[in-house]
C-alpha cells in the first residue's frame, strides 16, 4: 500500500496484534491519500526479511520513501537498506505499543466498538507518520575539548584523570583540604572559588576568585604557592563535582555542562562517558523563531508583555530595548515562551510553523472518519513519555483504544492554540503527560489550560477537557487512562490550520462556537487571558494616537483621512502597552472573548473634525488636542496675550507670526530727498487749486503775466 506517496509495510509482530489489512487500508484512505492493498506481514524483521528487501529495493530504485510500522527493529531495517545498491529513504512509526498491544484488542475486550477504534487509531498513526515535515534550522557549536573540572577532593582528581586522556583538562578545587596530590600531574591543578559563570558549549566563561596553583613539591597533601588572583577561565566543557548548587538555572538544559551528584558513581561515570566524545562541531536545533514586528514586549521604552522573559527556565530570554533577545545557544527547547506568547512572536520551530496543528488535524480527522469514537489526545514527549507508553503496553493493559498518543519534542511547548484546535477537530480530551522534571516549567502551561477550560465551559462543553496527567508511575498513568469518565462527544469540525497563532486560534474558536451547546456572544476571561476589549474614556481622549503607535497587534488603528481611533477586538492580546502609553490615562482593559461579528471589524472609539488654522484655514490637528493645549498653557508667560493664538495656528503660520514684529534696531525714519520735479509738481498743484477757488467765487482768473 502507498500512503501519501510512501510505501507502507505493516507487521503484526508474530501474531501478537490482530490487524485486518483490508480494514486498515480502508481506514487509512478515509484520512489520507491511500492506494493499493495492504498485506500484513507476521515476522518482517526475521523470517520475512525478503519481503522488506523486495519493497525497499523497489522504493530505492524509484527514489521513494518506505514507511515501516515498527520502531523496535529500526536499526536492522536501516542496516539492511544501506546495504542495497539504491538505499531507500526509511521512516518508522510505532503502532504496536501505541495501539496493537492493548486490552481493547479483539478477543480481549467485550466492547465491540473497541476493535473499530483500534483500527482507526492505527490508521491515524500511519497517516501522521506518512506526512512530510520540513526540517528545523540549527546553530553550530564547536568544542575543542578544553575542559574545566570543579570539585572538592580526590573524587574530582579521579574524574579529571579519566578525562585527561581524551580532553584538555584543568582542575580547580574549591575548599580542598588534606587532598593527596596525584603521582603524575597529567593536568594543571588549582585552588579557587567559583563566583559566577556564563556561556554555552564551546564558549563557557567561569569567574574564579583566589586562583592559586598547586605546589609541585606537595608531599602528603596538596599545597599551594603564589599570590591568589581573580580571573576568568574559558573552556568548552564543565564537569561540576562540587556537590552544591549548579552554576546555571535548569542546568540540565545547558549543553556541555554536567553537574552529577558526586556521591552517585554511576551518574559521574555517565557524565564522563558523554564528555569524552564531545570534541568537534555540534548542531543544535534553533527551537524558537522570533518575529519582533509583532512582539508585545515594549514600545518607546515602555514595557508591556514580559511573559516569555518571566517564564523562561533557562534564562535564555532577555530584554533588548523594544524587543527581546532569545539566545539559541542557551535555549533548552522547553517551548514555554511559545506556549505563553499572546501574539505568536515567539513560535516553536520543532516542528516549523503550523505543522503541529496539521498533525493534530490529520490524526483526529483520520480516526473519526474511520469510525473511531471519543478520541483522547495524549500529548507526550519522545523521552519519558514514550518510555512510559512502552512500559504500559509491555507490562500492563496498554493504552485504551480511543487514547491517541501525540508525540512532541517537549510537552511544555503546547498551549491554548493546540488545546482549542484539538477540541475543534473532535478530541473529547487533551491530556498532557507531564514528566516530574517538567513540573516547574509547566506552571505557565497551567494558565493556558485554565484559559482553554474557561472557553470550553463557557460554550457549554463542560470542564475536564484539558488537564495535566502527572507521570510519577506508569501504572498510575495506566489506571487513570482506563478509568476516564466518558464525556459528551465534541463536534467534528474541520479547518486548515494556517497562519500565525492568533489566526489558528480564531479558526478553532469559530468552529467550536458554531456547534456549541451554549452559543453565547461573549465569555468572561480570567486576568492574563490574551483576549479582551479596551474601553476609552472619550471625554478625556485627545486623539493623540499614541496608543496606535504602541499597539503591536494593530488592534488600535487610526484613519489617514481624518482624526479617528478604531479598535479591533479580535486582534487585541491584552498586553497593556496602550494603557501604559496613553498620556491622558483614559484606556482600560477588560479580558473577555467575544464571538460577535463586530469584534472582527474596526469599531470607532472616537472621531472628530480636524481643527483648522485660524490664520490660513489649513486642517492640522484635532479640536480636543488644541483646546486642551490652550487650556493648559494659557497661564504660561510664553503664551501671554495674543501669543496664545499661536497654538491655534498650523506649523507654517506659527513660524511666520513669530517673526512678523517691528525691528527693535530701527531708528527714526529719514525724510525723502526733494528734487526739482517735486517743486514743479507742488507749484502746478497750487495753481490749479487757486483757479478752482476763483471759479467757485465767480471771479475771472488773473491774466498770465507771460500772456
Amino acid at each position: 500500500m502507498k500512503l501519501n506517496r510512501k510505501n507502507v509495510l505493516v507487521c503484526d509482530c508474530e501474531g501478537t496484534m490482530t490487524i485486518d489489512g483490508r480494514a486498515l487500508a480502508k481506514a487509512c484512505a478515509q484520512g489520507g491519500d491511500a492506494d493499493g492493498d495492504l498485506r500484513v506481514a507476521t515476522h518482517l524483521c526475521r523470517r520475512q526479511i525478503e519481503e522488506f528487501q523486495r519493497v525497499a529495493g523497489a522504493a530505492g530504485q524509484a527514489g521513494e520513501t518506505l514507511l515501516v510500522a515498527c520502531t523496535q527493529e529500526a536499526p536492522l531495517f536501516l542496516e539492511t537498506g544501506n546495504e542495497m545498491d539504491a538505499p531507500p529513504a526509511l521512516a518508522f512509526t510505532n503502532i504496536r505499543e501505541k495501539a496493537g498491544w492493548s486490552a481493547d484488542a479483539p478477543g480481549k475486550s467485550k466492547d465491540k466498538k473497541a476493535s473499530t477504534n483500534l483500527t482507526a487509531k492505527m490508521a491515524a498513526l500511519l497517516n501522521e507518520a506518512a506526512m512530510d515535515w520540513a526540517g528545523a534550522r540549527s546553530v553550530s557549536m564547536k568544542s575543542e575539548g578544553v575542559t574545566l573540572v570543579l570539585g572538592r577532593g580526590e573524587d574530582a582528581i579521579e574524574a579529571a584523570k579519566k578525562l585527561a586522556g581524551r580532553l584538555n583538562v584543568t582542575l580547580v578545587l574549591e575548599g580542598a583540604q588534606d587532598v593527596q596530590p596525584p603521582a603524575v600531574m597529567e593536568f594543571p591543578v588549582f585552588k579557587g572559588k567559583v563566583t559566577g559563570a556564563g556561556g554555552h558549549l564551546g564558549a563557557f566563561k567561569v569567574a574564579i576568585a583566589g586562583f592559586i596553583a598547586a605546589k609541585a613539591s606537595s608531599r602528603g597533601a596538596l599545597e599551594w604557592e603564589g599570590e591568589p588572583q581573580s580571573g576568568t577561565s574559558e573552556c568548552d566543557l564543565i564537569l561540576d563535582l562540587r556537590g552544591g548548587p549548579a552554576l546555571f538555572p535548569h542546568a540540565e538544559k545547558r549543553d556541555g555542562y554536567f553537574n552529577p551528584d558526586p556521591g552517585n558513581p554511576a551518574r559521574v561515570a555517565d557524565a564522563i562517558f558523554q564528555m569524552a566524545d564531545m570534541v568537534g562541531e555540534f548542531e543544535k536545533p534553533r527551537y524558537v523563531d522570533y518575529d519582533e514586528k509583532i512582539c508585545a514586549h515594549a514600545r518607546s521604552r515602555i514595557t508591556g508583555c514580559t511573559r516569555c522573559i518571566d517564564n523562561c527556565p533557562a534564562g535564555a530570554i532577555t530584554p533588548d530595548n523594544e524587543r527581546v533577545n532569545i539566545d539559541p545557544y542557551l535555549c533548552g527547547g522547553c517551548g514555554v515562551c511559545a506556549s505563553v506568547c499572546p501574539t505568536g512572536a515567539a513560535g516553536y520551530a520543532l516542528p516549523l510553523g503550523d505543522e503541529l496543528f496539521k498533525r493534530a488535524r490529520a490524526v483526529l480527522r483520520t480516526y473519526l472518519k474511520a469510525g473511531g469514537t471519543d478520541p483522547v489526545l495524549l500529548i507526550h514527549d519522545t523521552d519519558q513519555g514514550e518510555e512510559a507508553i512502552g512500559l504500559i503496553a509491555r507490562m500492563g493493559r496498554g493504552l485504551p483504544a480511543n487514547v491517541i498518543p501525540f508525540a512532541v519534542n517537549e510537552v511544555t511547548q503546547v498551549g491554548i492554540d493546540l488545546f482549542l484546535s484539538a477540541a475543534a477537530f473532535g478530541a473529547v480530551r487533551c491530556l498532557i503527560l507531564l514528566p516530574p522534571r517538567k513540573r516547574a516549567e509547566a506552571q505557565a502551561q497551567e494558565g493556558e489550560i485554565a484559559i482553554a477550560e474557561a472557553v470550553l465551559d463557557g460554550l457549554g462543553y463542560g470542564t475536564g477537557r484539558v488537564a495535566h496527567l502527572h507521570l510519577d508511575d506508569p501504572s498510575a498513568v495506566e489506571d487513570t487512562l482506563w478509568s476516564l469518565e466518558k464525556l459528551p462527544a465534541m463536534p467534528q469540525g474541520d479547518f486548515l490550520p494556517l497562519g500565525r497563532k492568533r489566526a489558528v486560534m480564531r479558526l478553532a474558536l469559530d468552529a467550536l462556537h458554531k456547534a456549541a451547546p451554549n452559543k453565547v456572544d461573549e465569555i468572561a476571561m480570567p486576568a492574563g487571558a490574551p483576549f479582551g476589549t479596551v474601553t476609552v474614556d472619550t471625554a478625556g481622549c485627545t486623539l493623540c494616537l499614541s496608543c496606535v503607535g504602541a499597539c503591536p497587534a494593530r488592534a488600535l488603528r487610526d484613519n489617514p483621512d481624518k482624526p479617528q481611533l478604531s479598535f479591533v477586538e479580535d486582534a487585541c492580546v491584552q498586553c497593556g502597552l496602550c494603557v501604559k502609553t496613553c498620556p491622558e490615562k483614559v484606556i482600560t482593559l477588560t479580558p473577555r472573548l467575544s464571538f460577535k461579528d463586530e469584534a472582527k471589524s474596526p469599531r470607532v472609539q472616537k472621531e472628530e473634525d480636524p481643527f483648522h488654522c485660524i490664520r490660513c484655514g489649513k486642517p492640522y490637528g484635532t479640536r480636543a488636542t488644541i483646546n486642551q493645549m490652550t487650556e493648559k498653557l494659557k497661564g504660561h508667560s510664553m503664551f501671554a496675550g495674543d501669543a496664545i493664538n499661536r497654538l491655534k495656528m498650523c506649523d507654517d503660520c506659527r513660524i511666520m507670526v513669530q517673526f512678523d514684529v517691528a525691528n527693535p534696531l530701527a531708528g527714526t525714519p529719514r525724510p525723502a530727498t526733494r528734487t526739482t520735479d517735486d517743486y514743479l509738481r507742488e507749484r502746478e498743484q497750487m495753481r490749479k487749486t487757486a483757479e478752482a477757488d476763483m471759479k467757485a467765487k465767480g471771479l475771472a482768473p488773473e491774466a498770465d503775466n507771460d500772456g
